[in-house]
């Protein structure tokens, strides 16, 4: 049974991995998507084979007959309706004037490539929040370097999609000064791309910061080994403030 309820958690990992609003969120969603046809058999054949269909709690089905055990997943609870705007949807935050946006939520970035500058956008879900980096400071542009932030619960899922790279063979662990990190290029292949370099760094017990390229940046740093530089400065100087 922990095996299951195990599995069925790196399911919903992957699920739901790169689900976030970047810059180029068209770009995003496009992929996305992908990944849901791909995955959505996957999660059908495993409730098909395990669940009695119904409301919740899940009911999982023994071999011998026995009565049903039932398994209770928790998810998010909706926003109270006071919380609520008058369209109904809950309202987007962002983390306000940044300045130069070296220093977002409770972290500060020390290095940054030569020639990129704040992108003049952020995101703000209490615990996880994300802001990226361009050429021209451009917020509706292409973003080139993105970091996105998570805290206390939603450390555990980030921590789940690295399980998930793990168990695939994709990425390595790595040493950033006296922290680790793991190292993987998600999405590969998606759109004919070669994917999206990206370090986690572990900041704590209760922080996670997820540092990805864009694959147009990847080609102007030109070789692998740049990409691999940068990405590991950039974990090397990324400090928290609190």
């Amino acid at each position: 049974m922990a095996a299951l309820e195990e599995r069925i958690r790196h399911l919903m990992a992957e699920e739901t991995a790169g689900l976030y609003a970047p810059p180029d969120l068209g770009l995003r969603v496009m992929r996305s998507a992908k990944r849901k046809r791909r995955r959505r058999s996957v999660l059908a054949a495993l409730a098909a084979t395990v669940a009695v269909a119904g409301a919740a709690p899940l009911y999982l089905a023994t071999a011998t007959g026995s009565e049903p055990t039932p398994i209770v997943i928790e998810t998010p609870s909706p926003p109270a309706i006071d919380d609520l705007p008058p369209t109904g949807r809950p309202t987007q935050k962002d983390l306000g004037d940044l300045g130069d946006g070296k220093a977002f939520g409770h972290v500060k970035v020390g290095y940054l490539p030569e020639g990129l500058r704040w992108q003049k956008w952020s995101l703000d879900f209490g615990d996880r929040y994300s802001t990226s980096y361009d050429y021209k400071g451009d917020k509706h542009g292409f973003y080139c370097v993105q970091i996105y932030v998570f805290e206390d619960e939603a450390v555990l899922e980030v921590d789940d999609r690295i399980s998930v790279h793990r168990q695939e063979g994709e990425g390595q662990e790595v040493r950033i000064g006296d922290r680790t990190g793991y190292m993987v290029v998600q999405n590969v292949g998606e759109d004919g791309g070669n994917g999206t370099p990206t370090l986690f760094l572990d900041m704590g017990e209760r922080r996670r910061a997820e540092i990805s390229f864009s694959p147009a940046y990847v080609k102007d740093l030109r070789t692998s080994e740049a990409v691999d530089r940068e990405l590991r400065e950039i974990a090397e100087g990324l400090t928290s403030t609190d």
